[in-house]
């Protein structure tokens, strides 16, 4: 199990891989984000992304899915997170991409009022199967501490 102790300041984990589909892209736009671009081969072509993109709550969705994925396989003692400090999407994530991720922790430290948490923060960039960066968010981390009592 990873508690707050284990955590580095400076790691980088590497993990996931997920192959973007032309289905899964008009399922999640028609439901959460009905753009003609994110829907129609036409109305896409006519625009600065030139085919059918996936929205990029969708991509954020796929990075969640890695994400918790990942943590579940190192049996994390996650307690959640108070939210994302910086979401960019920076390329067009498009239908045949395969994504992966890059987790660097940036800081960490105890909770002042919870003995029991630790907080710490990170980037997380996604890259696409051309090594090119297509989403980054810097986000904080809940997690319990081994042994509080200890602090």
């Amino acid at each position: 199990m990873l508690y707050y102790e284990d955590i580095e300041v400076g790691a980088i984990e590497r993990f996931g891989s997920k192959q973007v589909t032309r289905e899964e892209v008009i399922d999640f736009a028609g439901q959460f984000d009905p753009q003609p671009f994110h829907l129609d081969d036409a109305a896409a072509a006519l625009t600065h992304f030139g085919r059918l993109s996936a929205s990029g709550w969708h991509t954020a969705s796929m990075t969640m899915r890695m994400l918790v994925d990942h943590m579940q396989l190192r049996e994390q003692a996650g307690l959640g997170s108070p939210g994302i400090d910086e979401l960019r999407w920076l390329k067009p994530v498009y239908p045949g991409d395969t994504l992966r991720c890059e987790n660097e922790v940036l800081s960490k430290r105890r909770s002042k009022s919870r003995p029991e948490m630790g907080l710490f923060q990170t980037k997380l960039t996604v890259f696409n199967q051309h090594d090119e960066p297509v989403m980054t968010m810097r986000s904080t981390g809940l997690i319990r501490v081994r042994e509080p009592a200890f602090s």
